[in-house]
């Protein structure tokens, strides 16, 4: 079959992803799967198109699977003991009710470590509208800038499965991606702030009123703020501990740097940070346990499934062989990190998930990169945080996090789509920048 014909193949996949998730609204791993098999079957008539998928498949879960069942496990034990709301309360105590929009986006970057984006804007939703009412700040302004603080991370940290599926197909270290893709996020949030700020400044936008408030929310007895920041602050900083022996060639030098190596893997960081967690458990009987492992894998399950059919995807588009017949033309151009990221960003703009683009992307650039001069440890690292930069713009009416934001804002999606989706795009250009001036340095 012709390099053209493939080409032509793929792209029809891509769009009938597109059109069976957004237009007509089929299930996600529904839709991959069968169009999955369909450009298998298609293109390599001669290979077990079956058993790549199941590989696929497999490899996918066991790179993701721990890791986000662990954090499922974090996240609902924030949001079930109300630690969230503790973490918001104690940094709007130091920022100053004036700048509730502030606290509550630096609430969100810290949460959105270990917490999936939609949980976390439904979890503090309601705590945005206290504030709002409270401190008589426009809404859209503290929704869409909480909603850009959770999104940053959640785009760029590989405790999310978008990027933590990516980085097992570029085969990045996940350690230094946590840390970089953090220091990466914080410029895309810090920019993203100042936007919506000058997008919602004298628009007429309104605060919430305070009969809109749900008493109950004063009544909940929240855990102290120390335990509160351990789930999340003891993971990263054993991940980050464990990612700098290694770069210091120490993880196996002693004893306690192999200890630390091991807590260091952010499966067992994140374990640890599962121990910690349950520290903020008032009832710690086996059937409170039960209900909070039940509950996380329960969540965990469908993001499981449908990161897994997107890797699935990926590898067949991969297996077709046209991202290395892609590289050779575009190693010409020059255009190196570029590449990833306006795929990404194509892939994301066009059919709305950040997951399933980002693993595509990776995918289709995995067998460009050493074309692309990207071929190194470095190489490969940059591209992640490029593409993860492309994941987030733009996101709009296909994107659920879009209609988590505006109906648990109660505002209309045209400002939605006016203030955070231009947001995303600003973010996302942002960090790309960033990235590629970065990497000047170290490519």
């Amino acid at each position: 079959m012709s390099t053209l014909t493939v080409s032509i193949l793929v792209v029809i996949s891509i769009i009938f992803i597109i059109l069976l998730t957004s237009k007509w609204k089929l299930n996600a791993f529904v839709s991959l799967f069968l169009v999955s098999l369909f450009l298998a079957i298609t293109v390599m008539r001669d290979k077990d198109v079956i058993k790549i998928m199941k590989d696929a498949f497999g490899s996918t879960m066991a790179s993701t699977g721990f890791l986000i069942i662990l954090g499922a496990i974090i996240a609902i034990i924030l949001d079930k003991t109300g630690a969230a709301i503790t973490l918001a309360r104690f940094i709007l105590s130091k920022t100053g009710e004036r700048k509730a929009a502030a606290a509550l986006g630096i609430t969100g970057f810290v949460a959105g470590m270990s917490i999936f984006c939609d949980s976390g804007f439904i979890i503090l939703s309601g705590l945005a509208k206290s504030f709002s009412a409270k401190t008589k700040v426009a809404m859209p302004f503290i929704a869409c800038v909480m909603g850009c603080s959770l999104y940053s991370v959640h785009c760029l940290i590989p405790t999310h499965p978008g990027s933590l599926a990516a980085a097992g197909i570029l085969d990045v270290n996940i350690g230094n991606l946590v840390i970089l893709g953090i220091l990466f996020a914080i410029p895309g949030f810090f920019v993203a702030y100042f936007w919506i700020k000058w997008m919602t400044k004298g628009k007429g936008y309104l605060p919430v009123t305070l009969s809109e408030i749900n008493s109950e929310e004063e009544e909940r007895l929240y855990p102290p703020v120390f335990l509160s920041f351990l789930p999340i602050i003891i993971p990263l900083f054993l991940i980050a501990i464990g990612s700098t022996l290694h770069i210091l060639g120490l993880d196996s030098a002693n004893i306690l740097g192999k200890i630390f190596a091991f807590a260091g893997q952010p499966a067992i960081a994140l374990l640890i940070g599962v121990a910690f967690a349950l520290l903020l458990l008032r009832n710690k009987n086996m059937e409170t346990l039960n209900a909070v492992f039940g509950t996380a894998i329960e969540k965990a399950g469908p993001i499981l499934i449908v990161t897994a059919a997107g890797g699935m995807f990926g590898m067949i588009i991969k297996e077709t062989g046209i991202g290395a017949t892609a590289g050779i033309a575009l190693s010409k151009t020059g255009l190196g990190l570029v590449i990833p990221f306006l795929i990404a960003f194509v892939l994301k703009t066009a059919q709305g998930s950040s997951t399933v683009a980002i693993i595509t992307a990776a995918s289709i650039v995995a067998p460009m990169l050493p074309l692309l001069g990207l071929g190194t440890e470095a190489g490969k690292l940059f591209t992640m945080l490029a593409m993860g930069a492309g994941s987030m713009m733009i996101s709009h009416a296909n994107d659920s996090y879009f209609w988590v934001i505006t109906k648990f804002s109660d505002i209309h999606a045209d400002i939605t789509l006016r203030v955070f989706s231009t947001a995303t795009a600003v973010m996302g250009i942002t960090v790309f920048i960033a990235v590629w001036v970065t990497s000047l340095f170290f490519l």
